[in-house]
């Protein structure tokens, strides 16, 4: 796998793919780089991320996390004492993940967005950016049903954050689209380069399919979920036996094997009896979502082997948060 395949494996979208492929001519020692709330314990949604920063780290690239303090204090998580002690601990679950620690760099957004030329900065962009577009930017992303000022703010910020944090390539779920093409559009106007961008995916709703899993609506997978707690949501999954079920939904277990698994093994093993024919060996996803749909893998032993090798992805993270807990 050449470094553009590596890359951009995975990956939603890539704004623009000249730009990236610019990038994967020469990767090593480019900063990568993706911002995270402190706002809990990783779930998903963060674990897919990392899965594509590992990939960067591979390809040569560093990789800046900001754990973005002010952010989460303007999106009314915490005070700034609880935010710092969430964040201390997210750092520790992200290197038990698999993140390089020494190509990995943890920054505090209250480093820097407090200096004068950070503000100054800001308040050029609020000077070109309207309410409604910020509004817009904020709305996959927002806390609450009403936009504060603050959360207007919130998405300027993101995009000075990528200046001031000198990186090469800014990533984040296709909820961060909107912020980061605000950004690609009012940073040149600060007279800073618009951003290159990495979008990755969406894992649908673990029990029906639809929409975005969510760690605050309906079921989702996190680091200080148990092996019985993985195995007890993944059997409850939605898993049609097909790639593609119908009425717009997604086959959240099969989304998850591309996204989290074959990322991280160079091979996948169904164990099954000899009665139902044997163990199933797969070293791509394609062969493994081929097979579903044709019957020779049922849906209860890919969710079987699913529950197994994402807790084998959790453990470490797990037994780091009872360590510091301890």
């Amino acid at each position: 796998m050449d470094a553009y395949e590596r890359i951009t494996r995975n990956a939603a979208e890539v704004v623009t793919e000249e730009e990236v492929e610019a990038l994967a001519e020469d990767p090593d020692g480019k900063r990568a780089y993706v911002g995270y709330e402190p706002s809990g314990v990783l779930h998903i949604g963060h674990l897919l991320t990392a899965n594509k920063l590992i990939d960067l780290q591979k390809a040569g690239f560093d990789v800046v996390i900001l754990l973005a303090d002010v952010h989460a204090y303007l999106n009314d998580k915490g005070s700034f004492e609880e935010i710092r002690e969430t964040a201390e601990r997210m750092q520790e679950q992200f290197l038990a993940y698999g993140l390089d620690e020494e190509s990995t760099e943890f920054r505090y957004g209250s480093e820097f967005q407090n200096d004068e030329e950070y503000v100054l900065d800001l308040h050029e962009l609020e000077r070109e950016t309207s309410i409604s577009r910020a509004e817009r930017a904020m709305s996959e992303i927002k806390s609450g049903e009403t936009v504060t000022v603050s959360q207007a703010v919130y998405p300027l910020m993101q995009a000075l954050d990528i200046e001031y944090l000198d990186v090469d390539l800014a990533i984040g779920g296709m909820e961060q689209r909107k912020v980061h093409m605000l950004a690609r559009d009012v940073l040149p106007k600060a007279d800073y380069e618009a951003p290159t961008c990495l979008h990755t995916p969406l894992i649908a709703d673990l029990t029906s399919g639809e929409g975005k899993m969510s760690s605050s609506s309906g079921v989702s997978i996190s680091m200080e979920d148990s092996s019985e707690d993985i195995e007890e949501k993944v059997n409850s999954a939605f898993c049609p036996p097909t790639a593609d079920p119908e009425d717009d939904l997604e086959n959240p277990v099969l989304q998850i094997f591309e996204y989290h698994v074959f990322p991280r093994y160079e091979e996948v093993v169904v164990e099954r009896p000899e009665q139902y024919g044997g163990n199933l060996t797969y070293d791509s996803y394609a062969d493994l979502e081929a097979d579903l749909d044709s019957g020779e893998l049922h849906p209860a032993d890919a969710k079987s082997a699913l529950a197994d090798y994402l807790d084998d992805l959790i453990a470490p993270g797990r037994e780091r948060l009872r360590e510091l807990r301890d």
